[in-house]
């Protein structure tokens, strides 16, 4: 069978736990054939950001539109744009494509805590790429900046998820990974109107390097492959928790321990 066809736009992450190569595993898995826009390369691992090289825009337009005319694409996502001038040339591609879903998920910080974006971009994803996405995917820093005011217990998400939903046009999965202490994880999609209550275990693990790329990517895959939306998120939430559950870990050369995603046997589809 010819599998369905994903596109990620995105940046590298050289240590493979996030970035266009947690998208292109995350695909694989789920049966998709994953294509590549790149927008930066990202010198980093789950401990920290060294440095980000920017793909000039016009390059990152190139790959984009010769993907889009040679491919019959069934989903795209997007992950680390990085500055206004990158968001700018997505949006070009994208706008005259309304008819393919389109998963936004806004990255603006790593979980190192390292700064991912320009802060020039801000207002770009606010007024031209938000509403066109079919679903966005932010975590809780990343909504706070969008909505311009806090978004830090529990109770605030699902009026902030509503909020960016009814601001946008689009359905909305906030996630909750960053909410304090030892309760249950809880993420949260505002969709058609309604909310939909998502939650499991917290588990202790010192790093989650890319689940955010993971999750939003393995929703793009099940949408490409004609799931609606509350039964991709589901599905695709139930398999991250699984893939940090059996993720992996070794000692690096310093005796700090590092941790990656289980993309390999992380669950059943």
């Amino acid at each position: 069978m010819t599998p369905p066809i994903t596109l990620t736009i995105a940046g590298s992450d050289c240590s493979s736990g996030a970035g266009i190569q947690a998208d292109l595993k995350t695909f694989s898995y789920h049966g998709c054939h994953g294509l590549t826009a790149l927008t930066c390369v990202v010198a980093e691992t789950p401990e920290i950001v060294e440095s980000i090289h920017p793909v000039p825009p016009t390059v990152l337009q190139e790959q984009v539109e010769i993907l889009l005319n040679t491919y019959p694409v069934n989903a795209i996502k997007t992950g680390m744009l990085y500055s206004k001038a990158h968001l700018v040339a997505v949006v070009e591609m994208l706008s005259n494509r309304p008819n393919i879903p389109l998963v936004v998920d806004p990255v603006m910080v790593a979980t190192s805590g390292s700064t991912l974006v320009d802060k020039n971009a801000i207002q770009t994803y606010r007024e031209r790429l938000l509403p066109l996405a079919t679903l966005i995917t932010p975590n809780m820093p990343e909504a706070a900046v969008l909505l311009d005011q806090p978004v830090e217990t529990k109770a605030d998400l699902e009026p902030a998820a509503k909020k960016l939903s009814e601001l946008y046009n689009t359905s909305v999965l906030l996630k909750g990974g960053h909410l304090p202490g030892d309760d249950d994880r809880l993420d949260v999609l505002w969709h058609n109107g309604k909310a939909h209550h998502f939650t499991a275990s917290k588990i202790d693990i010192a790093c989650t390097h890319g689940t955010g790329c993971t999750l939003s990517a393995a929703i793009t895959a099940h949408l490409a492959k004609g799931a609606n939306m509350i039964d991709a998120v589901t599905t695709s939430v139930d398999w991250v928790h699984s893939a940090i559950l059996n993720s992996f870990k070794w000692k690096s050369p310093s005796g700090n321990t590092i941790h990656c995603l289980n993309h390999l046997r992380s669950g059943t589809l």
